[in-house]
């Protein structure tokens, strides 16, 4: 599936997933240097979902299943150049 601009709908989703992962990866790297009193803010979660894990026992195997997302300002930035960069190539 395309959207309008001829990228395809799983690219865009890659690319925001990647910018996300990298964003998470900066906002850890910086949380241990003071930027101005401003690095709390900057990578602070923020909870916007949470799944429990859940246990599914097949007896020869078990699936444990759960899904959370927990962004940080530094990772939605992440996000949005990551969105901005798919749409310029």
């Amino acid at each position: 599936m395309r959207n309008g601009a001829g990228k395809s709908v799983g690219l865009i989703a890659l690319f925001l997933v990647l910018g996300a992962i990298l964003g998470g990866i900066i906002g850890e790297l910086i949380a241990g240097y003071p930027l101005g009193g401003v690095t709390p803010l900057l990578v602070k979660t923020y909870p916007v979902f949470d799944l429990p894990p859940v246990t599914i026992n097949l007896f020869v195997v078990k699936f444990v299943v759960g899904l959370s997302f927990h962004p940080n300002l530094i990772s939605l930035l992440g996000m949005i150049g990551a969105y901005f960069l798919v749409r310029r190539f």
